[in-house]
């Protein structure tokens, strides 16, 4: 997979959970386990919100994204 298209994929499953107002598990390569809606996003970093608290979280750091419910990342109508 090239870089673009990765890029593209990530861009697109961020801007889906953001704009849907998904509650997201990321978990760290370190192990911790942060909880919350993403807010924004751009090239190195994620902005999560939970209560009245916000993080900024370095991508490079990120092992996983787990979201609540089930994400779609491409239109059905687009694969007849």
């Amino acid at each position: 997979m090239s870089a673009q298209s990765t890029e593209a994929l990530q861009g697109m499953f961020l801007k889906q959970v953001r704009d849907n107002r998904v509650e997201v598990t990321i978990f760290l390569a370190n192990g911790i386990r942060l909880q919350g809606q993403i807010r924004s996003f751009d090239n190195f970093t994620v902005q999560l919100v939970r209560g009245n608290g916000t993080q900024i979280v370095y991508k490079h750091a990120i092992s996983a994204i787990h979201p609540a419910e089930p994400v779609q990342l491409i239109d059905p109508a687009s694969l007849r």
